[in-house]
């Protein structure tokens, strides 16, 4: 209980000391005009409260992420502590502060556009089409998903839940954004925290009576608890599978969506970087329960890779983790809550996947979006995209998904190479993101090199890996150093 406090405490010391900083480092203007008024268009630069932007915010970077990829990450051990506390105070809640921050100096501007103003042309091009993959494949899988569970509990027919989830987004990703997502993703985000909340105090509960012992991170755990550790080391992959609760490149895809309803730049800490710090602490609860609801980490890392004694067909998964400790933990309550948590969550980053898909799309061809000819011209190529993609991909989309992750930390470090690149051109210390930047193009090539062909990979030796990974980072860093000198001469 020792770690899982102290890692709660220096989360919420990270956003009220560590926060402070980078919104100092940045130069945040309580009275500068946002783009929720220079731009207000009653669709998607709309001014709204603080709370409730930041619950939206919140539910859109989240959703099941901190809680699949804490699970998945709980099986490496309490060394998933280090990662989720550092990586998320200094560089995933920074990265998202300095992001949408950056977006809000900028109009509200999309990713692509953010990264080509300070890391050139060939690279907002190249983000345009990256970053319009990573916002499709995400949205496609959080139909699938949420759709074959659904079919699963009630019996109905898929293409019914298909096709209702469908047209939720299709008028999530028209309506303006306080009509649907900006109603409803405060009850979802509550029911989010209120689920991690109780696991939470069922934790502390069941330690103080003894009927829980918690692992701790101490040197005798600091070790691989992978089953598999000699093809599954903690770098690369552990950086890999837990994206959201420390950093994740997909947080820079939102972030613009909220970048234009802030109503002074004086919210965003607590938006940005605060919303992140939230998702930290949900992730770091659901990695305690994950690790230690069925003994130990071995006693997860077993039944992860064995059918259920009792049930041969049943390969037990993240999701199915969540439903039991929901339902053992949480009463009846949980199980509605757990209901919430597998199908609601997804379905709320699907959404804003396809929004975040349009306006990109919109910045990049310059389209207004304030009349619904418009969006309409954007939303209906997408969502037949989408919807092919859907039953076309259907059987092969688990592995695809798999290439999702390394898109994810891929999007992560050239969002931090640019926020150091815009630190630098106004004489600021960038190392507060080019470290950062520097750490995940490590991780990002190391992995691309070791990890297994279905993974994506080249499955070179690991020592190869991580040494050319390493080297490779070190010269993206000369690099960024040789334009950023030459950037500055130019300006002079």
């Amino acid at each position: 209980m020792i770690t899982l406090a102290v890692s709660v405490t220096m989360l919420v010391l990270g956003y009220l000391v560590y926060g402070r900083v980078a919104e100092r480092f940045f130069g945040m203007e309580p009275d500068r005009p946002t783009p929720a008024f220079t731009k207000n268009d009653g669709i998607d630069y709309i001014p709204m409260k603080g709370w409730r932007v930041f619950m939206i915010q919140f539910l859109n970077i989240a959703g099941l992420g901190p809680i699949f990829g804490a699970i998945l990450g709980a099986m490496y051990g309490p060394v998933v502590y280090i990662w989720i506390v550092l990586g998320c105070i200094f560089m995933g809640a920074t990265h998202d502060y300095f992001g949408g921050m950056l977006s809000v100096r900028h109009g509200g501007a999309s990713l692509p556009e953010l990264v080509g103003t300070y890391l050139g042309k060939p690279m907002r091009m190249f983000l345009r089409v990256f970053t319009l993959f990573l916002l499709i494949f995400v949205g496609v899988a959080f139909v699938s998903g949420p759709a074959k569970l659904l079919f699963t509990m009630t019996g109905f027919s898929m293409p019914f839940w298909l096709g209702l989830i469908f047209f939720y987004y299709i008028l999530a990703t028209l309506l303006p954004i306080d009509k649907i997502i900006g109603a409803l993703y405060p009850f979802f985000g509550g029911a989010l925290i209120f689920m991690a909340l109780g696991v939470f105090i069922s934790i502390t509960v069941k330690w103080a009576g003894g009927s829980l012992n918690l692992m701790e991170l101490t040197p005798a755990t600091l070790i691989n608890f992978q089953p598999d550790a000699a093809t599954n080391s903690i770098f690369p992959f552990l950086f890999i599978v837990v994206s959201c609760g420390a950093i994740s490149g997909f947080h820079a895809t939102q972030s613009p969506l909220m970048a234009r309803c802030l109503r002074s730049e004086k919210q965003g800490r607590q938006i940005f970087y605060g919303a992140m710090i939230a998702e930290g602490i949900v992730a770091m609860i659901w990695a305690t329960a994950a690790m230690n609801y069925m003994g130990d980490v071995h006693g997860l890392n077993y039944a992860f890779t064995h059918p259920l004694a009792d049930n041969p067909a049943i390969k037990p998964d993240p999701a199915w983790l969540v439903n039991e400790i929901c339902r053992s933990w949480l009463g009846k309550t949980g199980a509605v809550i757990a209901v919430i948590g597998v199908v609601a969550c997804p379905v709320t980053s699907g959404d804003t996947a396809f929004r975040s898909a349009r306006l990109t799309i919109a910045d990049m061809l310059r389209i207004p979006q304030k009349k619904i000819s418009s969006r309409l011209l954007i939303v209906v190529p997408v969502f037949a995209i989408a919807f092919i993609l859907t039953f076309v991909m259907k059987d092969e989309f688990a592995r695809i998904w798999k290439f999702v992750g390394i898109s994810n930390q891929a999007l992560a470090a050239i969002t931090c190479w640019t926020i150091a690149m815009y630190l630098g051109l106004r004489g600021k210390n960038h190392l507060m993101m080019s470290l950062p930047a520097l750490f995940l193009t490590a991780v990002c090539i190391t992995y691309l090199l070791v990890a297994p062909h279905s993974g994506g990979g080249l499955a070179l030796p690991l020592r190869i890996s991580v040494i050319t990974g390493v080297a490779s980072a070190a010269a993206a860093m000369v690099l960024f150093l040789a334009v950023l000198r030459k950037k500055r001469g130019t300006d002079q």
